[in-house]
């Protein structure tokens, strides 16, 4: 056999391999990847054929790829945006978007299906995320939920409206000089959300430069135009609001917003604090949503 005719059938398995069996995109993603040579190709699709494997299955077999590659490969088949890894610049906590088949983020799709059910299935858009104390999660969870509602492909907002003590900046790496804080204090034209490269439905709205009015801002009524305007634009917004026990910012935010989802971390949170802040939402005339346990 002369070199021409092997490289021709060389090619011919390869293509071969990205079309067997309905493994349309398979091969090719992860010889994309980086994850298969094309020499591998060949060995992958004997043994497909040989014991009537899926494409993935015999590269696992072969010690080519791992678990998490293929996982990986499946997220981009069935456009669900996820990130490796090695990919991630973003917090660890974002469970949702570096290890979105763990029982965490399990857990937390369950919290979602609940939220669609319960809260946004009547046409509401806009939530408010909070806790009592700093430690228990709310940016945490706040975070997830927005990646995981743009993982249905619904165009999400997160705001982080905690001016006091700011995190979603740094959970997705974005940059954080200007935010919410300009926009209700009017230093800006218009308003500057950020998307998430890994997430295209997805967008943050900083909380921008530190004021030393956050709650004077929050009470203007440039906070209530400003989230008319944003729920015309997105399909859900997320806002992630300063803990009851640092400050009373949430009650503006919960009072316009019509509701809260609490924020408790297991032997951490308390129960007094914890009635505490249900009965301060009450008093805007709010719902507590429900109240989520994170480990």
């Amino acid at each position: 056999m002369n070199s021409s005719t092997q490289t021709s059938e060389q090619g011919s398995i390869v293509e071969a391999a990205f079309s067997i069996r309905g493994e349309a995109n398979m091969g090719k993603l992860l010889q994309d990847a980086g994850k298969l040579k094309p020499q591998d190709m060949e060995r992958v699709l004997k043994l497909q054929q040989a014991e009537n494997l899926r494409f993935g299955e015999a590269a696992l077999k072969l010690g080519l790829v791992t678990e998490a590659d293929i996982q990986q490969a499946l997220s981009h088949q069935f456009e669900y945006p996820t990130l490796s890894a090695a990919e991630a610049s973003l917090s660890p906590e974002l469970t949702a978007a570096t290890a979105p088949y763990s029982k965490e983020a399990e857990a937390l799709r369950t919290v979602r299906a609940e939220l669609m059910l319960r809260w946004f299935r009547d046409g509401r858009k806009t939530l408010a995320v909070g806790s009592a104390s700093a430690d228990e999660g709310a940016s945490y969870l706040a975070a997830n939920l927005a990646v995981l509602f743009a993982q249905m492909g619904r165009k999400v907002l997160l705001v982080d409206a905690n001016m006091r003590q700011p995190q979603q900046h740094t959970v997705f790496s974005l940059a954080n000089n200007t935010g919410l804080s300009e926009v209700l204090a009017e230093r800006v034209a218009s308003v500057q959300v950020r998307a998430v490269k890994a997430f295209p439905t997805l967008s943050v709205l900083t909380a921008g430069s530190p004021p030393p009015n956050p709650a004077e801002l929050l009470a203007r009524p440039t906070f209530d135009a400003l989230l008319s305007s944003l729920e015309a634009s997105y399909d859900i917004i997320l806002i992630d609001v300063a803990p009851s026990q640092l400050s009373s910012d949430f009650q503006q935010i919960a009072a316009r917003v019509g509701g809260m989802l609490i924020a408790t971390r297991r032997n951490v949170s308390r129960l007094a604090p914890l009635a505490e802040l249900k009965e301060k939402i009450a008093f805007t005339g709010a719902h507590v949503v429900g109240a989520v346990v994170l480990d």
